[in-house]
Parts: C-alpha cells; structure tokens; sequence
C-alpha cells in the first residue's frame, strides 16, 4: 500500500544499506570492506489527519514537514 503526503506528494523512496566487515585503519585494522548492499525503503513520516480540502474536512495523511510548515487547516 502506497501512502502519500496529501500536500506535497511526498512518498516512498528506494535506497540500500551498506553492511560492512573489519576494522578500522584509525583502530589498528587493515580496513573496513563492503560485505553487501542491501535494498530497503525510506518513509516520509506520515500522519493521518482531518484537514480542510476545498472547504470540506477529509481524512488524511499529512508529512510532518508540511504540518510544521503550516500547509494544513485542521477541520474542527
């Protein structure tokens, strides 16, 4: 299920995880070496809201960034 930010269409977005193996040159090791990558998602930090839309209150989801922005009405 894709969620996105009502306002700015903020969603989902794809990147990886580095795992790495050994130590550290600085810690007296020969170095640290990539062992894998893995997939994995990043989410915009969503919550679900009553927000005025066109004069209507309606719920949805809203990124906080645009709540602290002050981009939302609150329905009452």
């Amino acid at each position: 299920m894709l969620k996105k930010c009502a306002i700015c269409k903020k969603g989902e977005q794809t990147g990886k995880t580095v795992t790495r193996k050994g130590q550290y040159k600085s810690k007296g090791g020969t170095g640290s070496k990539i062992s894998r990558w893995t997939k994995r998602k990043f989410l915009p930090n969503l919550q679900k809201m009553r927000i005025m839309i066109a004069g209507h209150p309606k719920k949805v989801f809203v990124c906080a960034k645009c709540i602290k922005k002050g981009l939302i009405q609150k329905a009452k």
